[in-house]
């Protein structure tokens, strides 16, 4: 099916009214409700519904909600009802949210803010009229209008193309030689004297820059002759460009003035690019339906896998309690949420006595927005298709992990037209790219492949269980939790000069900070304060702990170690390079849910594996006697605890060692630690504060702190960040065995005081200086402006942009095709924040094997000699939500330090510096390559070697100046289409209140 078209004057200025548009549109756009039908029929049947009467002012009601006891305005009641403080109303009264609205009358106190739509009590309304969001809405209310009609053809003047000129996709050698086109203008009526006295474009009234241009003849326009105006247009770099065409009339007749718009609009790209890697559906939000009750769920067999391990210990459902769900379905603000849970949940003191009730209510206020957040992939229309036993459900956006799904896992399935609340239980017997496989209970009706069902995920609570066993543990020790000077042994001698002859890895023996990190493991006597190893990138601090485990090994045969890491892969990573103490030494302990797949061919010999009743081979637990036997333990922070559970005793372990241990949350590092030491056992931390802190979904939990790791909790404490406790507490690693020079210069100075020095080997950290794309030759990074578009489709709330993918593609292609400077595809990774982004960029890259595509926290740990990152974004309309919300890498220091600390040798970034720019550390970083000379395509729109304002702002700057230009526009407009009636309005009281208020409350 082709993409639906869209007019060039929707797409060049976001404004076009389905009935005043000539073009016919495959999809019909209501601009007043923001409403995109893909039917001509659908369309008709929105302009009939109430949605569009209310706001269009016909039909416009108020209800009124008995559940909530507030009044709501009609095109707002569907909205209301899916939100989460009415449906916990509901879910408190035990009905269902999907009630029918009351006619309602606005009380005395309430009044309608008419250019808003909002329902605003009259104590408010003076600070509502006078606020920013009124402003704003009122300025674009008056620009809309103001464009609308500058558009229109008027005194009987005729200009061609009034959808604007769109030269859509042109060739960038074509572009940089300039494409003209001609628009026509005709005068209709015989005894007029009308001339063009002024061609401008609305980028010369904001001091912007344009690569069109526009040329005509000075000359009376004659009736029922053509005048020409010539339309240029030229620039060498991809991306979208836009601008509007002013056309001033002169009637010499009248003495007076009017003009006519024309939106001007072009892309300098890859036409096969955009076109396969074009939106295939418009974008639509996803909403949350009203949702059926579970008042009767039918189990199925789970799948063999889980049970394969046999538990000696019982784990709790730790399910949330309901003093916490009550305030978490109120719905209120994120802020005052995490208030009341202040006031009335949380212990005002965080000490050893509050610790579990502080860190349990915060994991069950994350699980809560978890389950909420499952809710919005609930599918409305699936099919089943049977095979065997097993039914097989396509989820789109599994192999994105949206969502994320593992054997074992629950999804529910209620066939259309069932008894309402009755539900089937599927338990996942194995997870595919696209699909799942799902067994049912024998009682599961009859089935054909058209039968459509709802579907239903259930979030996986295992790990969260796990995590509120550990944390509700009665060991909880001060010099673990809260640790203090008398918990470090002064005394100890950290020396290194005993070790250096045993040391495994000879680049170890060699610096100085690794050798002490590892000595002073090695003597840190039982009951220690814990230790840190804090790695900056680069610096080596897994191969540091690796060699630490190796020495208390070698020094102490008593000695038994788990090694944890918060993710899989970083996990496998540590058992990989401990896999020389072989497998009667080494266990890497697996999830019986994961697929033998996912596992690195090197590690399966050091796994135990069992076969399920159908003989599928199954990760699982050795015999406890042989487990005892293992010197070193390989495992997740949150698998930790099954070594617990099948009954390893506390204090087995003599060290826990925790990799990565910034990416944990406090409560996956107590996973680690609390179920599986005792009063001797010593905890080792690795990782880096500056770098990727826990995933966090609740806004409330953020508030919160819950995403401050335990690592960096002790590192802002002065037990550890005070010079005095280096070697004993805490090593810093300051040797980067990774970057260029100049590519660790910045985020060293920036995060790491400078202490970073570059000691990669030259043959690798130099082999891209001196490269022909350099704009600096000595300067291996470049920047490269692309002021592209991102997109979004269907109900993916990811973006996209086919601009940068066409430039990442160019780049790729030139390293590959250099035979000067030569490289492998799996040298080169490409980080973007988005995963639609990774998707195309995939697809435009599948002649190009062995490139690794991923979010930045993909590549958390790992290097390449060539990293090209796509920032992606480069709407304006979305800079509030970015700076707010620290999507993707702008106002997200951590993701920018990750990011830029990948590259070896060279470093290429690809965005759109008028949005980046936007946050202080990014300006700072741009303004330091532009000065570096490396940078390509349309210099800054800022002054680069101004300072940069620490505390920000810009993105509000940009808010106020787009603001100001379309009063400037309309006010332009107003003028030249009322002409002499200006005066007279000027004088008018009320005209100019209303026109001037905005702009007096911004000054």
């Amino acid at each position: 099916m082709p993409a639906p078209k869209i007019c060039p004057r929707l797409k060049a200025t976001g404004i076009c009214h389905e009935q005043s548009c000539p073009n016919r549109h495959d999809v019909k756009i209501c601009v007043p409700c923001g409403v995109v039908c893909t039917t001509e029929s659908a369309y008709r049947a929105h302009l009939r519904g109430k949605k569009h009467r209310s706001r269009t002012g016909s039909g416009r009601r108020i209800f009124h909600c008995s559940l909530c006891t507030k009044n709501v305005p009609e095109y707002q009641w569907e909205e209301h009802t899916f939100n989460q403080r009415h449906v916990g109303h509901a879910v408190k009264r035990g009905i269902s949210p999907d009630i029918q609205p009351e006619e309602a009358v606005l009380s005395a106190q309430e009044r309608l803010c008419a250019v808003c739509d909002r329902i605003i009590q009259h104590s408010s309304w003076n600070a509502h009229v006078n606020g920013n969001s009124h402003r704003k809405m009122k300025t674009f209310i008056a620009f809309r209008s103001a464009f609308e009609e500058a558009e229109r053809n008027k005194h009987g003047m005729v200009v061609s193309d009034e959808d604007g000129i769109d030269l859509g996709i042109i060739d960038p050698v074509h572009a940089e030689n300039g494409m003209v086109t001609v628009i026509t203008v005709r005068n209709t009526i015989p005894s007029s004297r009308i001339r063009i006295s002024e061609l401008r474009l609305g980028s010369q009234s904001s001091n912007g820059r344009s690569f069109f241009s526009a040329s005509a003849e000075t000359a009376d326009i004659r009736f029922g002759r053509d005048f020409r105006i010539d339309i240029s247009f030229k620039q060498q770099y991809l991306g979208r460009y836009e601008d509007r065409l002013e056309i001033v009339f002169e009637d010499l007749s009248l003495n007076s003035s009017f003009v006519i718009v024309r939106p001007l609009s072009a892309i300098v790209g890859n036409k096969e690019d955009h076109e396969n890697l074009k939106p295939r559906a418009p974008y639509q939000p996803r909403k949350r339906g009203s949702r059926d009750p579970e008042t009767s769920v039918i189990a199925g067999p789970p799948p063999p896998a889980t049970k394969t391990v046999k538990w000696v210990t019982r784990l709790l459902p730790f399910d949330i309690p309901k003093n916490i769900a009550s305030i978490l379905l109120e719905g209120d603000p994120p802020a005052e949420t995490a208030g009341n849970l202040q006031l009335t949940i949380l212990p005002p003191h965080l000490n050893v006595n509050t610790y579990a009730r502080h860190f349990q209510t915060l994991l069950w206020v994350e699980e809560f927005r978890m389950q909420h957040d499952l809710e919005l992939y609930d599918i409305a229309d699936a099919h089943l298709r049977r095979h065997g036993p097993f039914y097989h459900l396509e989820v789109p956006g599994l192999a994105e992990n949206r969502p994320s799904v593992v054997v074992g896992d629950r999804i529910l399935v209620k066939r259309h037209g069932w008894t309402k609340g009755h539900w089937y239980e599927g338990h996942v017997h194995f997870v595919r790219l696209l699909e799942v496989g799902l067994k049912f209970h024998e009682s599961f009706p009859g089935h054909t492949d058209n039968m459509k069902y709802h579907i239903r995920f259930k979030l996986n609570r295992l790990p969260l269980r796990r995590q509120h066993e550990a944390l509700s543990s009665a060991f909880a020790p001060n010099r673990l939790l809260f640790p203090k000077s008398r918990d470090v042994v002064r005394s100890v001698p950290t020396t290194t000069a005993e070790l250096r002859d045993w040391i495994y890895n000879p680049l170890i023996a060699r610096n100085a900070e690794q050798l002490q990190a590892v000595a002073s493991i090695v003597q840190l006597p039982p009951s220690h304060a814990p230790f840190v190893v804090f790695g900056p990138p680069g610096t080596g601090k897994t191969v540091t702990i690796v060699e630490a485990i190796r020495q208390l090994i070698r020094t102490n045969p008593g000695h038994h170690i788990v090694a944890c890491a918060p993710s899989n892969s970083a996990a496998d990573l540590i058992a990989s390079r401990l896999s020389v103490l072989g497998n009667a030494q080494l266990f890497r302990l697996y999830a019986p849910s994961r697929n033998k797949k996912q596992v690195p061919d090197n590690l399966l010999p050091f796994t135990h594996t069992t076969r399920s009743d159908e003989g599928v081979p199954i990760f699982g637990v050795p015999p406890l006697a042989v487990l005892r036997r293992y010197k070193v333990v390989v495992v997740t922070c949150v698998s930790a605890p099954v070594l617990h559970g099948v009954g390893l005793p506390r204090g087995h372990f003599t060290h826990v060692f925790i990799d990565e241990a910034g990416q944990a949350t406090e409560p996956e590092s107590m996973a680690s630690i609390k179920l599986l030491s005792d009063n001797t056992t010593n905890v080792i931390l690795s990782g880096d504060p500056m770098q990727l802190g826990p995933i966090i979904r609740s806004p409330v939990a953020r508030i919160l702190k819950f995403d401050l790791s335990y690592l960096e909790r002790l590192m802002n404490m002065p037990l550890y960040n005070d010079r005095s406790w280096r070697g004993k507490t805490v090593v810093k690693l300051i040797n980067n065995f990774r970057s260029h020079p100049e590519v660790l210069k910045f985020p060293n100075d920036q995060f790491y005081k400078g202490e970073l020095r570059s000691c990669g080997d030259k043959r690798v950290v130099d082999s891209y200086v001196g490269w022909s794309h350099l704009p600096n030759k000595r300067f291996p990074i470049i920047f490269h402006a692309v002021s592209g578009e991102d997109q979004r489709e269907a109900s993916s709330p990811s973006f996209f942009n086919i601009s940068e993918v066409t430039q990442v593609k160019k780049y790729v292609q030139a390293l590959r095709d250099d035979r000067k400077f030569r490289i492998t595809n799996n040298d080169i990774g490409i980080i973007t924040p988005y995963q639609a982004q990774c998707g195309r960029i995939r697809k435009a890259l599948q002649d190009f094997e062995g490139i690794k595509v991923g979010s930045v926290e993909e590549f958390q740990g790992q290097e390449r000699r060539v990293i090209i990152i796509s920032t992606v974004r480069s709407s304006k309309e979305y800079i509030e939500y970015d700076i707010k919300h620290t999507l993707g890498f702008v106002a997200s220091p951590r993701r920018f330090n990750v990011a830029v600390t990948r590259a070896q040798a060279l470093l290429i970034i690809i965005g759109d510096p008028s949005v980046i720019s936007l946050d202080p550390l990014w300006r700072t970083f741009l303004n330091r390559l532009y000065n570096n000379k490396a940078w390509k395509g349309d210099p800054p729109t800022w002054d680069p070697k101004a300072k940069v304002r620490l505390n920000g702002g810009y993105d509000q700057q940009v808010v106020e100046e787009t603001m100001n230009d379309m009063n400037d526009f309309t006010k332009a407009m107003t003028r030249l289409t009322l002409g002499d009636l200006i005066p007279q309005l000027e004088e008018d009281d009320d005209v100019a209140a209303n026109d001037d208020r905005p702009w007096q409350e911004a000054e």
